[in-house]
């Protein structure tokens, strides 16, 4: 592979054993993207992935449940079926119509005695037995009986402001054995009631999901189930309880999708002391904690991003976002399965502002243009074995108990914007360190821990949810691990009734039972310890503190900086303001702001640009700060005896070379338009384009490079096919 030049920044990289250029033939069998949507077919949102994800099972405006599947099998597309298990469309169930009994007390309610609604008679739900049945009966079985084996259960989700309904209380009392206690009067209330909230969803898709195969077993299906959810990172900001991680290792569960969009990574968060929205930064430690999450277990993951947002913005916005998104998945070079985008009626139909005319209008030809293209890459975005540029082997630890300490402040301590979390990771994130998050459930993974050098935990913000947990990390420190606890373990939920302080157990904080396993003190003070052949770095401060205030994170780094050099003799971590990755053809490259370094990066060589509608061929590519780029790296064509697509924002549905004629059929939807580049070994001699009907097409521009023997070409999109034959 070619030496590119990177201003201040020399790196590395891996071959990625990927030698054939892009082709983004579309393979019927296969089930690599995806979209979701609640309607049918229509030409404007044919979006030409691998499958469609239909949404609900109800019926309505005049079609069935059935005849809304069979729109979108007409047309070559997989099916699987979504729907929401913590709200959805279900009057019927509310209103009384499946059983005869009204359920609108088993919605989520606040203190004020207000029901959480997520849309008008939609409430958030308690997911109490007798809803789960109605989910079985009424959208799982009616699914599978339209011949769909593979089920989505949307966003368990449950919040941490409720847990008042009467519905609730009975389902304390169940659990506990004792009667309802308001969260809002403790913190071990807020603990219990968190708690609770977890167990709930965690039952109702395990219940759920083994419905589901059993069903599917009967009628001589294997049914698969995956569940659609936002990040660790993201419902933990949100104050939202959900099971996460714990799926992972459940068998009814084959895996998630993993819920990253602008929506959720604009939230605001901390960084030296200032509070901002950190798009970029935070998207990769989302998708990090969903690629941890379920890497260890084997569990198919596929990574979402969305072109919009819920909120309504301007175009502009949309685009900037979705740039800073894309490209944070990409980081991730061992997931290459994607939800290329949620509710296509939405993007392509959806009036939003245009910040230069000031009017509501549909989605600019341009960006979806650009939109297109970069789906059209996921389709042949390769598996990687390069790693992001950067100094591998440091882990930052989480647990789904992160989730039980949000909602209420007791005792005039707070974590504000989920700060503590971020205090141990932007830091090193915002200087191109590649920090990987671990998930304390799944230690017993030998998987967790490959190439950690380095691991960082707080309880300032989560407990350690069952014993075991600390033996991993004790037998990890024990064979040469070198971990930095960062806590003053001073939060009210330190001594919540839980196993530490519980049965033979009187310790007053859970750090107190780890560092006692390693043989240190169990209050042990700011300082190293050595135990077995690794290293424990106390530093008696909570993460939030390396944030909330500017220049407050030195001695945190400076401790991170030291273990790592302790841990692999003598190694320096490298500081710089970039990500960078190779995958296959494809370049990925984003640079951060609000750092001391303020260099742009310099990418040297010879490259489509697939930000870019016009996939201009670039021989250097500026990143400056705040930026990302995504790339086509031409070199990959070196040697390549036959024509190929480089990049389209026309999916490629059929493609044949012989006896020189190069022959493609694509597709995609209507009222865009299509640009695409394409590599011929030598100049083609003639062109013929032709729509379904057989009528001549006209291309809007067909323009030959003679120095990478490539031609643009553009023309309008057609759902039902443009025939492209070279001569």
């Amino acid at each position: 592979m070619s030496t590119r030049l990177h201003v201040l920044v020399i790196m590395a990289v891996l071959a990625a054993g990927c030698s054939r250029p892009y082709s983004a033939v579309r393979d019927v069998t296969r089930e690599k993207t995806a979209f979701q949507t609640s309607s049918w077919w229509k030409p404007v949102t044919d979006v030409r992935s691998d499958i469609s994800i239909v949404y609900g099972a109800n019926d309505y405006n005049e079609m069935t449940f059935q005849e809304r599947v069979q729109s979108w099998r007409n047309r070559g597309y997989k099916t699987h079926f979504m729907t929401g298990i913590a709200w959805g469309n279900y009057e019927d169930y509310f209103a009384g119509k499946w059983d005869g009994k009204p359920h609108f007390d088993e919605g989520q309610m606040n203190m004020a005695g207000d029901t959480l609604w997520h849309g008008y008679m939609v409430p958030y739900i308690v997911p109490t037995a007798n809803y789960i049945s109605y989910i079985k009966e009424r959208q799982v079985k009616r699914a599978i009986d339209a011949g769909i084996d593979a089920i989505y259960l949307e966003e368990p989700e449950f919040w941490a402001n409720a847990g008042y309904s009467e519905a609730f209380k009975r389902e304390w009392k169940d659990y506990y054995g004792f009667d309802w206690r308001p969260q809002h009067e403790s913190p071990e209330n807020t603990y219990l009631s968190n708690k609770l909230k977890y167990y709930l969803y965690y039952r109702a898709l395990d219940e759920v999901c083994s419905f589901a195969k059993e069903y599917g077993k009967s009628k001589g299906m294997d049914v698969r189930c995956y569940v659609p959810t936002h990040s660790l990172v993201n419902y933990s900001a949100w104050s939202i309880v959900s099971p996460e991680a714990s799926l992972a290792s459940l068998p009814s569960i084959d895996g998630y999708i993993a819920q990253v969009w602008t929506g959720t990574s604009r939230t605001p968060n901390h960084f030296d002391g200032k509070r901002a929205e950190r798009v970029f930064e935070t998207a990769f430690l989302e998708y990090g904690s969903m690629e941890s999450m379920t890497a260890p277990t084997g569990r198919k993951v596929f990574f979402l991003t969305d072109p919009i947002e819920d909120w309504p913005r301007d175009w502009s916005d949309y685009k900037k976002n979705y740039q800073s998104t894309f490209v944070a998945q990409l980081l991730y070079p061992g997931i290459s399965d994607y939800e290329v985008m949620p509710w296509p009626d939405r993007i392509y139909e959806g009036l939003f502002l245009n910040p230069e005319t000031g009017e509501k209008e549909r989605i600019p030809a341009s960006y979806a243009t650009q939109m297109q293209i970069m789906v059209n890459a996921l389709a042949d975005m390769p598996l990687s074995s390069n790693k992001v540029s950067g100094t591998d082997g440091i882990g930052v630890m989480m647990c789904n108990s992160l989730m039980f300490q949000r909602g209420v402040d007791h005792n005039g301590y707070s974590n504000p914007d989920f700060a503590n979390f971020f205090g141990r990771t932007m830091p090193l994130v915002k200087r191109g360190v590649p920090v990987k998050t671990m998930h304390l459930e799944n230690l017993g993974y030998e998987e967790s821990w490959k190439d950690i050098e380095v691991a960082i935990l707080s309880y300032s913000d989560m407990k350690p949810m069952e014993e075991e947990m600390h033996s991993y990390i004790a037998s990890w420190v024990r064979n040469g691990g070198h971990l930095v606890y960062c806590g003053r373990d001073d939060d009210p939920y330190q001594n919540v009734p839980e196993w530490w302080n519980a049965k033979d157990y009187e310790y007053g904080a859970p750090s107190q039972h780890l560092f006692s396993m390693m043989s240190m003190p169990a209050d042990a003070k700011d300082g190293e310890y050595s135990y077995g052949k690794g290293k424990v770095y106390v530093l008696r401060q909570d993460p939030k503190e390396f944030v909330l205030e500017e220049n407050a994170d030195s001695l945190f780094l400076q401790t991170v900086v030291r273990a790592y050099s302790d841990a692999t003799g003598g190694e320096k971590i490298m500081m710089k303001n970039s990500f960078y990755l190779e995958r296959g053809p494809f370049l990925v490259a984003a640079v951060m702001d609000e750092t001391d370094d303020m260099t742009p990066m310099m990418i040297a060589g010879k490259f489509v640009d697939l930000f870019d509608s016009a996939l201009p061929v670039i021989d250097t590519c500026t990143v400056k700060p705040g930026e990302q780029a995504f790339l086509y790296d031409l070199e990959e064509l070196s040697g390549i005896s036959r024509p190929s697509v480089i990049a389209s924002a026309a999916c490629v549905e059929e493609e044949s070379y012989e006896d020189g004629v190069y022959r493609l059929l694509m597709k995609s939807p209507a009222n865009t338009v299509n640009t695409m580049r394409i590599y011929f070994p030598k100049r083609f001699s003639s062109v013929s384009v032709t729509g379904a009907d057989g009528a001549a097409v006209s291309l809007d521009r067909n323009i030959w490079d003679e120095s990478t023997s490539t031609c643009f070409m553009s023309f309008a999109n057609s759902p039902d096919g443009i025939e492209l034959v070279f001569r």
